[in-house]
């Protein structure tokens, strides 16, 4: 029961080798831009890693929650996130190290660390009183002293858990148990406050003028959607000639759709309230941040990021919220893994959201600056970066597998979990 299907296991050589090669391909292009000043493919390797950044610290937080509560059901599921966690501190040492410390990448990324850049203003950066203000924290050495601190802490806090978990296999010992909680009950407000700088530093500060204190929030709630929604696809496969097959049940299955219907509410709750706060307010330096989503700044008229706004709300939440409300679309698995595969996709779109548009200038617009479009051949760098990373990240997921049970045999409730009924 607790071997690994050869067949899957044995595969993760060519996940990893396809991965790395996709990695370096997104990063010859992208020494390229920055060699030509051109910040789009500097930002598909930001966007790429992100993405599974926001699916691993999810199922980090999963892993932790479920820990504290004891939760019956979560064992035979929570193995699979303790394989997959351990990708993260290499995703983050593949992307978002070297784009923070190796200057020619940082500057075109996040304008604020570059003095000499010019605003549409025709300011240079280092004389903007916005950045002045903000400048305890940001500022280039405790932005890389911050990175350097996202690495150190999730690889920390992923090598224990995965650790324990792993030895409790071998061994019939209760302090395993009570140190993998006392771990998570740190572990939970530690990561809360690592994501949402994480969040603030790689994404937020790419229009460092705006400022949301939501922001942390609806990363995490991007995060855990993105999770539920991976593992949803992951244990899908798994439970058809995998590990779990005969093990994941319909019970499973109902769980994983009640969590991911309660996070699209929250997802939702979030993205709106701090949409709903900015337009009441109706401040400048709030606004501008949806008015470039909304309006193309030299014709005044809907651009084709207002059609992602409307893809993410109809789309990314509608969709998804109403047929989650159905029973049946939680414990059949083949719609469930639908309605996953919506949300996976609709991930991507909220980050191309979150990430791309910004001011260029353009001293022959009329607002001295034009916005990144959507559409664009990046796109598919985008992609291919998301799929180099995710490559990775199923590789060393696999290459877990044939390490460790693929079960976890000895954890307490592990009966529990296989026999989990609604």
């Amino acid at each position: 029961m607790s071997t690994p299907s050869a067949k899957i296991s044995s595969r993760w050589t060519t996940f990893v080798v396809a991965g790395l090669a996709a990695i370096a391909v997104v990063w010859s292009l992208a020494i390229n831009g920055a060699a030509e000043h051109n910040h789009r493919p500097v930002l598909s390797v930001l966007l790429g890693s992100m993405f599974w950044v926001s699916v691993l610290i999810g199922m980090l937080m999963l892993t932790m929650i479920t820990r504290i509560f004891d939760a019956g059901w979560a064992p035979v599921i929570r193995r699979s996130w303790e394989f997959m966690i351990g990708a993260l501190p290499l995703v983050l040492l593949l992307s978002i190290v070297p784009l923070a410390f190796i200057p020619s990448f940082r500057n075109l990324l996040w304008e604020w660390t570059d003095a000499t850049h010019l605003l549409p203003s025709g300011h240079e950066v280092g004389h903007d009183p916005i950045l002045q203000a903000k400048s305890w924290f940001l500022n280039p050495t405790f932005f890389l002293v911050r990175i350097s601190l996202y690495v150190v802490f999730f690889g920390a806090i992923t090598w224990a858990l995965r650790r324990f978990s792993f030895q409790q296999d071998k061994h019939r010992d209760a302090n395993l148990t009570h140190r993998m909680h006392a771990i998570s009950a740190v572990g939970i407000p530690a990561s809360a406050i690592m994501l949402t700088m994480l969040a603030f530093d790689c994404l937020m500060a790419l229009s460092y003028h705006w400022f949301s204190t939501m922001y942390g929030v609806w990363f995490f709630a991007l995060s855990i959607r993105l999770a539920l929604a991976t593992t949803v696809i992951v244990t899908y496969r798994l439970s058809n000639g995998g590990w779990l097959d005969g093990i994941l049940n319909q019970a499973h299955r109902h769980v994983l759709g009640c969590l991911m219907l309660a996070f699209t509410v929250f997802w939702a709750y979030i993205s709106f309230s701090q949409y709903f706060l900015i337009y009441t307010a109706n401040i400048p330096e709030e606004t501008f941040w949806y008015n470039i989503r909304e309006f193309n700044p030299v014709t005044g008229l809907k651009s084709d990021w207002w059609g992602v706004s409307m893809y993410l709300i109809f789309g990314f939440f509608f969709l998804p919220f109403l047929s989650l409300l159905f029973y049946r679309s939680k414990i059949i698995a083949g719609r469930l893994l639908t309605i996953a595969g919506i949300i996976f996709v609709g991930g991507i779109f909220d980050l191309w959201f979150n990430a791309v548009p910004r001011q260029i200038n353009n001293a022959s617009a009329p607002e001295g600056f034009v916005v990144s479009p959507f559409l664009s051949g990046y796109l598919a760098l985008d992609l291919l970066a998301i799929f180099g990373f995710g490559a990775l990240v199923i590789g060393l997921f696999l290459r877990s597998s044939t390490k460790a049970e693929t079960i976890p045999v000895h954890d307490p409730r592990i009966l529990e979990s296989i026999n989990y009924h609604e």
